[in-house]
């Protein structure tokens, strides 16, 4: 009954969707009144909209696929497998995060304390589930996360020539270098 571009086009928003119904029962459950449904419908509401402002920040942080590779996130470590690199970084041990821009391909690059980096493309399979172990980094900026990811306007093709093509998106706080000597 509905053509398959248009279901594939909308199949990114299906959590988006879930969570306004799920916001939309919580209303209908607090109009009803009473001691109980009020307070209960007020949360399920509530919880409905937290719900989908993160739906709606992971549909915006997941790109199409074009890069080859592909990225696993289990258990605290990211691995990226590709054809010519890959590695991975245990989240513990991440102490900053950047996007770069590297011959108009966007890339991740995840650098660990002893100076180790992982550079994952943006577009490569699986790149959608970084956004949930990148929001979980202490002090993340969902908001700049998924800002960081908006169309740039940047012609592609050329190579990093400048700090405007890098840009710092996390960084954990005290993994600088302390001097001792108080200067």
């Amino acid at each position: 009954m509905i053509r398959p571009e248009v279901l594939a086009s909308l199949r990114p928003y299906r959590e988006v969707g879930a969570a306004g119904a799920a916001s939309v029962v919580g209303l209908w459950m607090a109009a009803q009144g009473g001691l109980l449904l009020i307070p209960l419908g007020g949360v399920l509401a509530l919880a409905g909209v937290v719900w989908a402002i993160s739906a709606w920040r992971r549909v915006r942080f997941a790109q199409a696929v074009a890069a080859p590779g592909m990225v696993e996130v289990d258990e605290g470590q990211v691995a990226y497998l590709g054809p010519a690199f890959g590695g991975f970084v245990a989240l513990p041990d991440l102490v900053e995060l950047r996007l770069l821009t590297m011959r108009g391909r966007r890339l991740w690059r995840l650098k660990q304390a002893d100076g180790q980096a992982l550079l994952v493309p943006v577009d490569a399979a699986g790149a959608e589930k970084l956004y949930d172990a990148f929001a979980a980094l202490p002090g993340m900026d969902v908001g700049a996360l998924v800002a960081a990811l908006a169309p740039t306007g940047t012609a592609g093709g050329t190579a990093i020539a400048a700090d405007a093509e890098t840009r710092v998106i996390w960084r954990r706080a005290g993994a600088g270098i302390a001097r001792r000597d108080g200067g």
